[in-house]
């Protein structure tokens, strides 16, 4: 069972359906042609029904509330189960199907009048903007138990704390979620496992005390254990962090960490049905592979290695095994996992990668002026070309990696013409903890030292023109293109996506203070810190290279002003620069005419001044 998104050109939009596939990937069948973008697809325990969460089809865009949807595995019309006034965030399954945990956030009543003028914003909380929420009320989301015979909803939890991540415990008996119970919430990245038994009367206990994240518990099929993830500190703000596996014995409460000797960051894990092994992906050098962990001998061995991304992991009753899976040469297909290796099930993407021009790849190493080697990747529009226009994109986070996963951005600018570089600069996951908590409190510094030694190899190597250098970026690619070109002047064209360099004027727009007053200090306490990190902005006199700044209207991850501000210090001193504001969009576009609209632009810039 899968989703799959697709671009509506006349709309103007996305829009997903929902399929069904045989294992062998011979029969495919559709099955909501006339539901509106369906998510959060799951069958139930039976195998017999598909549930689903969609919008109603009476509800208006500006009332959307997605509700949950039951439809028949042999067809026909989905029905509706629920009804909440409440943003339904996430629902799972209890064992013999008879029920439903659901996670719903306390519904939004800011626009009651009849004229749909919105009261106005009354804040009273220390992060108070969150990137596609907006400006943050004091909603909260709470669990609710909901029975598919009577379609009843029942209270779980209330209270002023969230509770997310639920799961039922295999007798279905008892629960377990997540949550940050301390005073004030938005000051740290504090969460904690907690039990729920569903009967009357009883009130939740909490399981962990670790003052990181504990996160993502799932009972293990005999209901002896739980598992979760944990991050490798109890730092209050967790950025530059990666999570191990942990369990928690359900009989005397022991509790152990158990992959912290990897040192790479577990993204999601399952639980194997022998109740004694654990399935799970981890990141490692521009890879994520499949592992396996012995929680009775506690030693965990890789189950593949290939220079490709696996995600989306799922395991059935039977211990069978599903991933996503992407290589440098093929976009996300679903694979099963059958004699001990994985086999392609989907090929969706056969015909759209048959039409597009081959793009070559290799992975390279360079080496920065402090002697720390870097990874990149590097795309060609074949494996003869040399001396070519280099672009240098980098990617956000900073805390991510690029990888051997099917990159659009760069193929269109590889088959554009251009060497196209990635690099994974201090900062980046996959390297291991100190790697990823190099640039701590030091922005702009070993970051830039590590795109710079990666020129440098490229121009070395023959395969980039020396005299014809760009680099480009979103989000904190954004940051680091604006950082790098008030390094070096060598770059002859930029395109600062969603970044910000005057980082002083920052504090208090964005999603970030938790982290801002605990890495940096407070700008009235750690001002030469502050102004140290703004540095683009200050030495704008000093750069040279022509640069396009591109930002979205409504983010709140990187507000609008990031790139307001260095363009119109540009303006000021006399640089080639162009701004772009894509209307209405957070920090990733979503209207696939914008998304074009940035790649014709970004390369029109490019051929400009790359000539």
């Amino acid at each position: 069972l899968y989703t799959v998104s697709k671009a509506d050109s006349v709309k103007d939009k996305f829009a997903s359906k929902l399929y069904m596939i045989s294992r062998d990937g011979k029969d495919t069948v559709a099955l909501t042609e006339q539901t509106k973008s369906p998510g959060q697809c799951n069958w139930s325990p039976d195998g017999k029904y598909i549930s689903f969460t969609s919008v109603p089809k009476e509800e208006k865009d500006e009332d959307e509330v997605s509700q949950i949807f039951l439809m028949d595995r042999r067809g026909g019309e989905p029905s509706q189960l629920t009804n909440t006034k409440g943003e339904i965030q996430s629902y799972n399954w209890s064992r013999d199907g008879s029920k439903l945990v659901i996670c719903i956030k306390d519904p939004n009543n800011a626009d009651t009048s009849k004229t749909k003028i919105r009261k106005p914003y009354e804040i009273n909380r220390y992060q108070f903007k969150q990137d596609y929420e907006g400006y943050l009320d004091n909603r909260k989301t709470h669990l609710y138990l909901f029975d598919l015979k009577t379609r009843k909803l029942d209270t779980l939890t209330r209270g002023n704390h969230n509770e997310t991540t639920p799961s039922f415990s295999p007798d279905g008996l008892k629960i377990v979620y997540v949550s940050n119970v301390t005073d004030d919430p938005d000051r740290n990245s504090n969460t904690d496992i907690f039990v729920l038994e569903l009967k009357t009367g009883s009130k939740p206990k909490q399981l962990t005390t670790f003052k990181g994240e504990d996160q993502s518990p799932v009972f293990s099929p005999d209901n002896q254990w739980i598992a979760f993830l944990q991050s490798g500190s109890a730092d209050e703000f967790n950025m530059y962090d990666q999570n191990q596996i942990g369990i928690l014995s359900l009989n005397n409460g022991a509790l152990q960490i158990l992959t912290s000797s990897l040192d790479r960051p577990v993204t999601e894990f399952v639980w194997a049905s022998d109740s004694k092994n654990i399935f799970f992906l981890a990141e490692d050098d521009r890879k994520q592979n499949l592992y396996s962990l012995n929680i009775e001998k506690k030693i965990y061995q890789s189950v593949t290695n290939n220079e490709a991304v696996y995600q989306s992991l799922h395991i059935n009753a039977k211990g069978e095994l599903i991933a996503l899976y992407s290589n440098p040469v093929m976009p996300e297909e679903i694979y099963s996992f059958e004699d001990g290796k994985f086999k392609q099930v989907t090929h969706l993407n056969e015909l759209f990668m048959s039409s597009l021009k081959k793009i070559y790849k290799k992975g390279f190493t360079s080496t920065s002026k402090d002697g720390t080697k870097v990874s990149g990747i590097l795309y060609l529009p074949d494996s003869a070309s040399r001396k070519l226009p280099l672009i240098l994109f980098i990617h956000g986070g900073p805390v991510a990696q690029d990888d051997y996963a099917f990159d659009q951005t760069r193929e269109i600018l590889a088959g554009a013409g251009f060497a196209v570089a990635a690099v994974n600069y201090r900062g980046s996951s996959g390297r291991g903890l100190a790697f990823c908590k190099a640039i701590y409190a030091d922005w702009g510094n070993k970051e830039v030292m590590d795109i710079l030694g990666a020129t440098d190899y490229l121009v070395q190597t023959g395969y980039a023109d020396a005299s014809r250098l760009a680099i480009a970026g979103w989000s904190y690619g954004g940051i680091l293109t604006n950082y790098t070109i008030a390094t070096d002047q060598r770059f002859k064209a930029a395109a600062s996506g969603a970044g910000s360099s005057l980082q002083l004027s920052i504090y208090g727009t964005d999603q970030y203070i938790n982290q801002y007053e605990r890495e940096l200090g407070t700008p009235w306490k750690n001002l030469q810190k502050w102004i140290d990190i703004s540095y683009p902005f200050f030495k704008v006199e000093k750069i040279k290279t022509p640069t396009l700044f591109m930002t979205s209207q409504n983010d709140f991850n990187v507000p609008v002003a990031g790139a307001e501000q260095m363009y119109q210090a540009f303006k000021s001193v006399g640089i080639p620069s162009e701004l772009i504001i894509y209307p209405n969009q957070n920090h990733g576009l979503i209207v696939p005419s914008y998304i074009v609209h940035r790649y014709e632009r970004q390369i029109e810039w490019f051929r400009k001044y790359l000539k």
